[in-house]
């Protein structure tokens, strides 16, 4: 009787965690909100993406678009002299990475330097704990 009152709400915290197509089952992971992480944290929109890694910070141009298998790979700028102030200049950067379930990996590479910022591991509604470097601030449309 009590596996009868938890399949609705395992159903419900299923249709959460995807867009799914009853035809093919589950599409895309969750993605939209707030992941956060020791020192990282990313804020994504259905527009955009802000990312902090310690004390650095940069923008994804537009949505993650995450896979079925999903892995996501975007451009974007990123900024590794922001704090305490803001020295620029951004770079050119790729942030990729995979979502399974609730836990993302990302990993953030400028493209015209040799510099590469993880693999760090967000929790998807966990805000991040960033120590002396707060997130700045949500991304704008």
């Amino acid at each position: 009787m009590g596996l009868l009152r938890i399949l609705p709400v395992l159903g419900v915290m299923v249709g959460a965690l995807c867009a799914c197509d009853p035809a093919r089952g589950p599409v895309q992971p969750l993605l939209a909100g707030t992941w956060g992480g020791d020192n990282a944290g990313l804020i994504a929109t259905d527009s955009s993406a802000h990312v902090h890694i310690g004390c650095t910070a940069g923008d994804v141009e537009g949505a993650l678009q995450v896979g079925r298998d999903g892995r996501f790979d975007a451009a974007g700028r990123y900024n590794v002299t922001l704090y305490p102030v803001a020295r620029g200049p951004d770079h050119p950067a790729r942030f990729s990475g995979q979502i399974a379930g609730m836990v993302m990996t990302l990993t953030v590479t400028l493209t015209d330097t040799a510099v590469t910022l993880g693999p760090v591991q967000l929790v998807f509604g966990k805000e991040p704990r960033m120590g002396v470097c707060p997130i700045c601030r949500r991304p704008t449309h």
